[in-house]
């Protein structure tokens, strides 16, 4: 079984360095087109995610409502 969340960076890597994307698909070890397409389609959201702190939400909201 392939898991192919721990091939993201390496794949980005390869992609720096000017690789194509089928070619950064085969040297990560990637060759069903169901495990190209978690890559191809991967969405990078965490550093956008990170931004919004849900802890400093509430204390806003505590503060506006005065609680």
């Amino acid at each position: 079984m392939i898991v192919t969340g721990d091939l993201w960076e390496k794949y980005m890597a390869l992609l720096s360095d000017g690789a194509e994307e089928s070619d950064a698909l085969d040297a990560v070890g990637l060759q069903r087109y169901c495990c190209r397409r978690m890559i191809l389609t991967h969405v990078d959201l965490i550093e956008k995610l990170l931004k919004y702190n849900a802890s400093e939400r509430e204390q806003a909201r505590a503060a506006r409502t005065g609680r």
